[in-house]
């Protein structure tokens, strides 16, 4: 890793964990939360375009593992910038094909992207509200095939994946 990408994945990180940290602010009933959160992520996904024009989608070869998941996670919060959202999708595609990202994020990232351009999702990824205290996927494409296209991905089926969050 040369010193510039060295200083990148740190950048990433440091973005990432600042997000996560800051995740809760999302939800929040208080304006000046959200408003806060909105900024950070906004800032972020500006920070990312700039970082994909210069050098791509950021790779764990180039940035290593930790710093290319915060490039990933970056992106799936850029909801206000679906610019930034879709040229993260087109580079992490390439990036997949090419084996050097993750197929697994490739697939929340496409569905949390369709759900920003108020289309319908593939792998039932995005979750739209709870009924009866169970989460509810955003309108599925296929929802018939979900679970076997979620499987070529290598995410859980979607009744393991929402007992994570389910309501106790």
């Amino acid at each position: 890793m040369t010193h510039d990408f060295a200083a990148l994945a740190v950048e990433l990180t440091h973005m990432a964990a600042a997000d996560h940290q800051s995740s809760v602010r999302a939800n929040s009933d208080a304006p000046a939360e959200q408003l806060a959160w909105r900024r950070l992520t906004a800032r972020h996904g500006d920070r990312l375009g700039e970082i994909m024009d210069a050098y791509g989608w950021p790779t764990a070869e180039l940035v290593g593992e930790e710093a290319a998941r915060a490039a990933w996670l970056i992106a799936q919060h850029a909801d206000r910038q679906l610019d930034v959202q879709r040229r993260a999708l087109q580079l992490m595609e390439q990036a997949v094909s090419a084996g050097s990202a993750s197929p697994r994020e490739l697939a929340f990232l496409r569905d949390r992207t369709l759900v920003n351009e108020g289309r319908k999702q593939v792998y039932g990824t995005q979750i739209v509200g709870v009924k009866d205290g169970s989460p509810v996927p955003w309108p599925c494409e296929d929802p018939e095939r979900m679970d076997e296209l979620r499987a070529e991905v290598g995410i859980e089926p979607f009744d393991e994946y929402v007992a994570k969050f389910a309501m106790t």
